[in-house]
């Protein structure tokens, strides 16, 4: 099975003859072939996502919000079919693949209601017969480049926004799970929005390249590795673009004396190894402060142990079989890649506490499996400490007083997410302003915003100034225009020139 591009509303082969196998990590089976883009690819689907801009952006406002209102209803109506797409090629189990989705579709409700943040301002008589107001317009083509890890979520950070204010957009999957993407225009489709307005460009670098290159392409919406959000950003802002390129992170959990204990285990083992801990915002190190380290790191192992890795298709059903706590990891050589990290971590001096090495999973025996992995007495000259992982690997880092733990966070390059856990309101508010980071947990350990804020981290993970959805992916999707105007009253009298500066009276 060959997974296309979509192109002014339609499946499209492409031209390039350049296949990539998609595989099932849970069985190693090759499941389908991406199709990877050429320029000739990048051509047509940038300029049919072009030639559909403008109308679309002339499209009443209340039109535009009706499209996107008929998708959620349909996303709603049928997201269980996106989910088991998403769990056959990346891997994550069903349920988790149903909370991605959710979470992605806070972003179309929101969008739904974009009309009150389309407003202009409107100032009558701002000087003797001038009336001055403001709108905000679309830019016009707008390109998303999402990574694999949230094949539905991540790209919903973007595109219903964008579309809601009047862009057209063309997304570039992760050729690691391309086939979400297919779904999710065919939904667009579905729910009236005009061919072209929504393309789908799969591919490499190619694909990327010819995005961040185009003068048609009015701003790139990226999420990924630090390295490669770093290449967007420069490249793209070097062609004119607009950018907000989202990077990598080292999310540290900062668990005081007065924590309770329970807690803060259950959700380190959630929060870092959820999703086989390939999620931008899990948890990768614990910094346990004073000492309750002992306690805790035997808590936490004591959970690991009770995570069941396997097939994430697998789900609750009437012979009483349950549903995995956690799938596979996305590739055969990704696992191998978080596996030597464990291996590094071993022969740096670190103790393994839990070997997620040694896994049984419950699958077929060439799928990608590594189970949680829990390290103690790290410290962060270590490569487990300095390096993204984005695997099921957690790292305790013991720190004998508060001030050395926000010394250690604030000391790392990354500032995407953190969280704290105690009983104490105090600490906690002189967390948020201590902490240079751009989300924040308190007891909380996946501090993702809800829609209607953005999300965004600091430092290395983030490049460009403008957050995802929220208010802030309004303006990015939209430019401002301001209207001086004035109206003479019907006169007689002789109008003299005058060249000076005019001045407001």
């Amino acid at each position: 099975m060959t997974i296309s591009h979509w192109i002014d509303g339609q499946e499209d082969a492409g031209t390039s003859g350049r296949l990539l196998d998609v595989t099932n990590p849970a069985t190693g089976v090759v499941s389908g072939q991406v199709a990877l883009a050429d320029a000739a690819d990048a051509e047509r689907a940038i300029a049919g996502a072009a030639a559909a801009a403008t109308a679309w952006g002339e499209t009443s406002l209340a039109r535009r919000t009706q499209v996107v209102f008929a998708f959620r209803e349909l996303l709603n109506a049928r997201k269980g079919e996106l989910a088991e797409i998403i769990t056959s090629e990346h891997g994550k189990v069903f349920s988790d693949a149903m909370g991605e989705i959710a979470r992605g579709q806070e972003v179309v409700e929101f969008a739904c209601g974009i009309n009150h943040l389309l407003k202009g301002g409107h100032s009558p008589s701002a000087s003797t017969g001038v009336d001055v107001h403001s709108l905000r317009a679309p830019l016009g083509v707008v390109g998303i480049i999402s990574p694999f890890n949230f094949p539905a979520m991540v790209p919903m950070w973007f595109f219903p926004v964008a579309i809601a204010a009047g862009n057209a957009v063309v997304l570039k999957p992760s050729e690691k799970d391309p086939s979400a993407s297919l779904w999710l225009a065919r939904l667009w489709r579905e729910a009236g929005l005009p061919d072209g307005v929504f393309t789908v460009l799969q591919g490499d670098k190619v694909a990327v390249d010819a995005l961040l290159t185009d003068e048609r392409v009015k701003a790139v919406s990226f999420v990924g590795s630090t390295p490669i959000a770093q290449y967007v950003y420069e490249t793209a802002s070097a062609h004119g673009k607009r950018v907000q390129a989202l990077g990598g992170a080292k999310n540290h959990m900062v668990v005081l004396p007065d924590a309770d204990l329970d807690l803060a285990a259950d959700s380190a083992v959630n929060a870092g190894f959820g999703s086989a801990g390939e999620r931008c915002m899990a948890i990768s190190v614990l910094v346990a402060v004073g000492g309750i380290a002992d306690e805790l790191v035997a808590r936490i192992a004591d959970r690991a142990g009770d995570v069941v890795v396997g097939d994430g298709r697998r789900r609750q059903g009437g012979g009483g079989e349950k549903e995995p706590d956690m799938g596979p990891l996305v590739t055969q050589a990704h696992r191998d890649k978080v596996s030597s990290f464990i291996d590094a971590g071993e022969e740096a001096g670190a103790k393994v506490v839990v070997d997620g090495r040694t896994v049984q999973a419950d699958g077929a025996a060439d799928g990608f499996w590594l189970g949680p992995t829990l390290f103690d007495h790290v410290t962060p000259q270590m490569s487990i400490y300095t390096e993204e992982i984005f695997g099921p690997v957690l790292s305790v880092v013991r720190v004998e007083t508060y001030e050395d733990a926000i010394e250690l966070v604030n000391a790392n390059p990354y500032g995407n997410g953190t969280a704290i856990f105690t009983n104490d309101g105090g600490a906690a508010r002189r967390f948020e302003n201590d902490v240079e980071v751009g989300m924040i947990g308190v007891n909380v350990p996946i501090p993702v915003p809800v829609a209607y804020y953005s999300f965004g981290g600091w430092k290395n993970s983030l490049f460009g100034d403008t957050h995802a959805h929220g208010t802030e992916g309004v303006h990015f999707f939209t430019r401002g225009k301001v209207v001086t105007s004035r109206w003479p009253e019907p006169t007689t009298e002789a109008r003299a020139l005058a060249l000076g500066m005019p001045t407001n009276a």
